[in-house]
């Protein structure tokens, strides 16, 4: 599935000049002295959970480790609806003689996540309500496998207390569980737990505006509920909001981020909402994705510009998430042979958008996610599923996590080439140029006095081989198809 070339070759994009290039070079230059802005932006990614982060998959300890390996803030954990065995601790409703409570899916992973992530502040979302808590026409019955996906278990529109008080006892027990050592259920009983996390940050819910449909009004309705309850409980965590699939409709900003409407008390910590990328229609192939993937990503960045406005009227100490950022190819059932160099080329626009994020302010930006596989939006993946080696989306990832964070300066930059974006950091380990080729075409620069730099690279030769190292020997620089590339300056 992934083509793998020798490290040897993973030192090609340094070369001597062309003459036949020479003509179409473009010279790249940076203004060191004229610092743009500063950097708030955490480089990151989310964690989905499937049953290929459960101790019986073959990838399972390859998953984690990587996670580990990488080092990152505010990775934001999700167990989803579509495997409720998982993703729900009480899958029915209590009787008055009997409740069930059951973490047995819902512990590993959640365990592997916290040891993998320990020493970095990590984001938890157990995103899904128990459909009882809804109105629906039927019971729902989820499958007895808890390894099949079941897509039907977001029905229901209106909850069954209309207050959201069900609903946030039911998160305040599933955090208790998590960082109090255990909970005491509705007939009295206590359940005894063991864990005692610390959940410095809780999201609540994923992709209101999807699953469930909801309006802005009533998630705003629960959120405020969830928030009050659990703030009586852990005063110190900080939580987040909307987290909304589709962000091209203002109103749940307008209407989330207006503290008239909300309950007396509930902080307005931080809201997040996501971006994917896909081709333009099921025929578009690899030679073309990238000309849509872009092209959606600076639509996106204007509606990311759009909110911002908003919520520094609204609520300017509010931070922002985008906690899902990737492509997808067609839809969650696509079993074709993925290009390799797809895998380059999403990362590439993570690197692209993490750039623009930097220079717009948005505190964190995460790349989804750490394993998909067929029939679960396999195209996000950044490991191998069948392998568990990481894959081009999770080596960039690292370069970009390595060499760039809050605190850095950015200074303008330009490769004077339309297809090759430049940025300049100022990073407290010394100057950095960033290049990242948005097409699958090698594109030949001519670089500025760069003695003694060094560069990092991740192309479609790296493959799923770790970054590559080299020093830069000549100013002439072939910058191959999709490149994410550090050159370090010489101090």
């Amino acid at each position: 599935m992934y083509r793998r070339l020798g490290m040897a070759c993973c030192f090609a994009m340094v070369v001597m000049p062309f003459k036949k290039l020479a003509a179409q070079q473009k010279s790249v230059t940076v203004n060191w002295n004229n610092v743009l802005t500063v950097s708030k932006t955490i480089p990151t990614l989310q964690v989905v959970y499937n049953p290929m982060l459960r101790a019986n998959s073959p990838i399972h300890k390859a998953s984690f480790e990587a996670l580990k390996n990488l080092g990152a803030d505010y990775v934001r954990y999700v167990p989803w609806y579509p495997y409720p065995q998982a993703a729900v601790a009480e899958l029915k409703a209590p009787t008055a003689t009997e409740t069930f409570w059951d973490f047995q899916y819902a512990d590993p992973a959640l365990v592997d996540f916290m040891e993998a992530t320990k020493g970095h502040p990590p984001v938890i979302n157990f995103s899904t309500i128990p459909v009882w808590m809804f109105k629906t026409a039927e019971p729902v019955q989820h499958p007895a496998d808890p390894d099949l996906p079941f897509w039907s278990y977001k029905l229901g529109k209106e909850l069954r207390d209309s207050t959201g008080k069900e609903v946030a006892d039911y998160f305040v027990r599933v955090f208790s569980w998590y960082t109090k050592g255990g909970f005491t259920d509705e007939l009295g009983k206590f359940h005894k737990s063991g864990h005692h996390y610390k959940f410095p940050y809780w999201e609540v819910l994923n992709e209101p505006d999807l699953e469930h449909q909801l309006s802005p009004q009533l998630y705003t309705k629960i959120y405020d509920a969830v928030v009050l309850a659990l703030k009586k409980i852990s005063p110190e965590t900080k939580f987040i909001g909307i987290s909304v699939a589709l962000e091209t409709d203002p109103q749940w900003f307008e209407y989330f981020l207006n503290p008239a409407n909300h309950q007396p008390g509930v902080p307005l910590d931080g809201i997040s909402y996501h971006f994917y990328g896909r081709p333009a229609s099921l025929d578009q192939r690899i030679d073309s994705y990238q000309y849509s993937f872009f092209d959606q990503a600076n639509g996106f960045l204007d509606r990311v510009r759009y909110i911002e406005n908003i919520r520094k009227r609204l609520a300017p100490n509010t931070f922002t998430h985008i906690n899902e950022i990737g492509t997808i190819l067609e839809n969650r059932d696509y079993k074709g042979v993925i290009p390799a160099e797809y895998w380059n080329l999403s990362g590439a626009m993570f690197a692209y958008l993490f750039v623009e994020l930097s220079k717009i302010g948005i505190d964190a930006a995460h790349e989804s996610q750490l394993v998909g596989y067929p029939t679960q939006f396999p195209d996000v993946t950044m490991v191998n599923w069948k392998t568990g080696k990481p894959n081009a989306r999770y080596w960039i990832l690292k370069l970009l996590k390595d060499n760039f964070g809050p605190g850095d300066k950015l200074v303008p930059a330009s490769s004077h080439h339309p297809d090759v974006a430049a940025q300049g950091f100022i990073t407290a380990s010394g100057k950095k140029l960033l290049l990242i080729n948005k097409t699958n075409k090698e594109i030949s620069l001519q670089l500025p006095a760069m003695e003694g730099a060094t560069l990092q690279t991740v192309d479609v030769h790296t493959g799923d081989n770790p970054i590559a190292h080299a020093a830069l020997t000549t100013s002439t620089f072939l910058v191959k198809p999709f490149a994410v590339t550090v050159i370090k300056m010489k101090e």
